[in-house]
């Protein structure tokens, strides 16, 4: 439990993550507005790349304390929950045909499905590690996300194989936690600021 210092009132970690998803979920429904499905050209070692992309931007700004384009870093976590979606959804309903349309009731109900997946690994992680997170430096976490990247990178060029380790999808998930846990403490920064 979190206690909002704004409003004195507490607020579950689960409430707080729903209200982030629910964020990232309408910037997804946005953008498949403007541009449909068309992501789903990508392969998967092309999203993880994006993710890194964004990632690699959190942690220069971080580094420089500074940035020259007008975009948050609250805008790059976002991204890496969606793409981390996206992702997970390339690993398990890859384009059949060359057809890179899907269906948007189809794509929300995964969509929807994957999240609540990563929800339920992230309350039964909350719940052996005592929130540990919120102990933690967003930049700590940024640099977490980097790591799992990495590994990805590793399995990817392993073709998806490990030996001891958690798979893709898994690795996927915990990037979306973790980005949802930098929002999270973002948002308690800016209020406390307040």
């Amino acid at each position: 439990m979190y206690i909002c210092a704004k409003y004195k009132v507490l607020i579950s970690t689960e409430e707080q993550y729903n209200q982030i998803i629910a964020a990232c979920r309408e910037t997804f429904s946005l953008k498949t507005k403007d541009y449909g499905t068309a992501w789903r050209i990508l392969r998967p070692s092309s999203l993880t790349d994006q993710i890194f992309i964004k990632a690699s931007r959190i942690r220069s700004i971080q580094e420089k304390g500074d940035q020259k384009i007008d975009e948050g870093v609250e805008g790059e976590f976002m991204a890496m929950v969606n793409y981390s979606v996206m992702a997970m959804v390339q690993l398990e309903i890859p384009p059949v045909d060359d057809s890179f349309d899907m269906d948007a009731n189809e794509l929300f109900g995964i969509y929807d499905q994957y999240v609540n997946e990563t929800r339920v690994l992230m309350l039964n992680k909350n719940h052996d590690y005592g929130e540990a997170w919120r102990d933690m430096r967003v930049s700590s976490i940024t640099d977490l996300i980097l790591m799992k990247l990495l590994r990805i990178k590793q399995i990817e060029e392993n073709e998806g194989k490990t030996l001891i380790s958690e798979g893709l999808k898994s690795n996927y998930q915990d990037i979306l936690n973790y980005s949802v846990f930098a929002l999270i403490l973002l948002s308690e920064s800016k209020k406390s600021e307040q």
